[in-house]
């Protein structure tokens, strides 16, 4: 498989991701309800951590925190050296498309694109000149050189899901979320994406947050953070498990 042009922020010495005691209240029909409980977490550029914990516990909410998707009721969220909470939507969407790429469970292609036009669209946002030559690159990258032309209609699974990999590393993103990205796959098709995923964030240095409650695939990861109830309360790193206080 042929490496991308892809071009990934140089790590820093500072993390990448800065939590510390972040919120997150909803208001619903009910009342107001507390997602985060005070989250205070640090990742240093180019780790790789996984997020695992019940269903409600926060994991999706806390990746949408650090994408700039949703805002914090309180504490800090800094990433790649922004203070998210300080900054309007215009900037945060600026934000994201230098700095974030995203992979969702449901992959979210757009229909009436391509594969190539899928691909291109963070490089056409940013006004790259050579979108669709970087964006083929991308393709050839996770072996879809040869389905440039297709609709996610004529794609299978795994294939789309590939697509949306090639998607989010094509514009060298220092940050991947990635939410589930094998919920949609059968286990075999599932491998073949995570194996992917895992050599395009070692080969471009890319920092990994990955959300899944598979616990054999987030040991993948050379860290573990679990999430009860809003709360982390364990921060597993490369076997040993350091168990969290819980706050107020």
């Amino acid at each position: 498989m042929t490496a991308p042009s892809f071009s990934v922020s140089d790590s820093s010495r500072d993390p990448i991701i800065a939590l510390d005691g972040v919120r997150l209240n909803l208001r619903s029909g009910a009342g107001e309800v507390n997602i985060l409980r005070g989250i205070d977490l640090v990742v240093p550029a180019g780790e790789s951590i996984s997020i695992v914990g019940p269903s409600g516990a926060g994991k999706s909410s806390l990746m949408m925190l650090m994408a700039g998707l949703e805002r914090a009721t309180g504490g800090t969220v800094r990433v790649a050296g922004h203070d998210l909470g300080r900054m309007s939507e215009d900037q945060l969407a600026l934000f994201r498309r230098a700095h974030v790429g995203i992979v969702f469970q449901a992959f979210r292609l757009v229909p009436t694109m391509t594969a190539l036009e899928n691909v291109a669209i963070p490089l056409e946002l940013a006004g790259a000149a050579d979108a669709f030559d970087r964006a083929a690159e991308g393709l050839q990258a996770v072996g879809l050189g040869h389905r440039t032309s297709h609709y996610p209609e004529q794609l299978s699974g795994g294939e789309q899901q590939r697509v949306a990999l090639a998607r989010a590393f094509v514009a060298g993103p220092s940050l991947l979320l990635a939410d589930e990205p094998t919920g949609n796959l059968d286990g075999h098709t599932g491998e073949q994406v995570i194996e992917l995923m895992f050599d395009l964030k070692r080969r471009f240095g890319t920092t990994l947050v990955l959300i899944t409650h598979d616990l054999d695939l987030a040991r993948r990861c050379q860290r573990t953070i679990h999430l009860a109830d809003g709360r982390i309360v364990a921060d597993e790193t490369e076997g040993v498990t350091n168990l969290a206080t819980a706050g107020s």
